[in-house]
């Protein structure tokens, strides 16, 4: 009787203790949450306590970190090239269409790695700098929480053609878009799921003027965006001018991470086109916008799932690529 219940309690204490997975990225490398627990134990409370000051000064700056990430993957993999400053050979992906004028955050990455520098130098990567911070800014914004795979090393290039063509653009068609994800290893889920992160954070007026005044080159306005919603957005987004003027991408609850952006497209007022086709151009995509629309929970957990996914795309593993000692420039620079 005594061993069967020693027995139980053992299976008991297993069902509560946290889940230590390793999870083996779409080029054959390992990543696990616990790489860091004893090069650098307190790497993760470092990322998270920068990060907190960051977003605690200026909420946006927590769609501005996600958004890094998703850019750095979509990019020869999550390697951290999109940090890397024009120098030599490298020509920046600073400068292409996607991140020109846009992709922001980069002072706060640098002050996390000086950070870091000083309490363990050249031990943590700025690629999985890049997947804790995106992690830390959904949590903060309200969004969910999940343990990063950890053990990516840092790229020695950039490139500024992949950047330019490899990331989703506002004014893409569905079928091109889900075309990118697939070539990253993503499906249609995980599409879905990740266009939920436009639930926090801004937009240009240049991202989405088409839809106002131009959208089939008619000279007419998007027949899938609400009417009043789009006469709203034309007040500060004229046919000319005012291009980088800023626009909640989810104006119902722009930093709160939560389902309201679902529940924005199915009222036909998603920002971006490549917002509103989820609900127009598939119906697989509209049934699980629907599902996200109704099911907060559902969301939150797929959107968890596929920021794994996604941080394992291709990254650098083993003795390839580099730690950088600054996240901007590579060490031999």
């Amino acid at each position: 009787m005594a061993q069967s219940t020693s027995f139980f309690i053992l299976i008991a204490l297993l069902a509560f203790a946290p889940i230590c997975f390793s999870f083996k990225s779409n080029n054959g490398g390992y990543l696990y949450p616990q790489y860091y627990h004893k090069s650098c134990p307190k790497a993760q409370e470092i990322v998270k306590s920068v990060v907190a000051k960051a977003v605690a000064k200026e909420a946006r700056m927590a769609a501005s970190l996600l958004r890094l990430h998703f850019h750095d993957c979509f990019v020869k993999g999550c390697d951290a090239s999109l940090l890397l400053d024009s120098r030599g050979s490298i020509v920046t992906e600073k400068r292409s269409n996607p991140n020109r004028n846009s992709a922001r955050g980069f002072d706060v990455i640098d002050e996390i790695k000086s950070a870091l520098e000083k309490e363990c130098p050249q031990t943590v990567s700025c690629a999985d700098i890049l997947a804790l911070a995106a992690r830390d800014s959904t949590v903060l914004a309200g969004g969910p929480n999940w343990e990063v795979p950890l053990g990516r090393r840092d790229s020695r290039s950039a490139s500024l053609s992949g950047s330019n063509n490899d990331i989703p653009a506002p004014n893409n068609t569905f079928n091109t878009i889900l075309t990118k994800f697939k070539r990253q290893g993503l499906d249609l889920v995980d599409l879905v799921a990740l266009s939920g992160s436009h639930t926090i954070g801004n937009s240009r007026c240049t991202s989405f003027r088409q839809r106002l005044y131009n959208q089939s080159g008619n000279s007419q306005p998007d027949s899938t965006l609400d009417q009043y919603y789009a006469a709203q957005l034309r007040n500060r987004c004229p046919r000319s001018g005012g291009d980088q003027n800023l626009f909640f991408l989810d104006f119902v609850s722009p930093t709160k991470f939560d389902n309201s952006y679902f529940k924005n497209l199915l009222a036909s007022k998603g920002l971006l086109n490549s917002d509103q086709v989820l609900a127009t151009k598939s119906q697989a995509s509209l049934a699980l916008v629907k599902q996200y629309a109704e099911n907060n929970a559902l969301f939150f957990e797929h959107f968890a799932k596929s920021m794994v996914k996604m941080g394992n795309i291709s990254p650098l593993t083993g003795s390839r690529g580099e730690i950088r000692k600054s996240c901007r420039k590579i060490n031999s620079s």
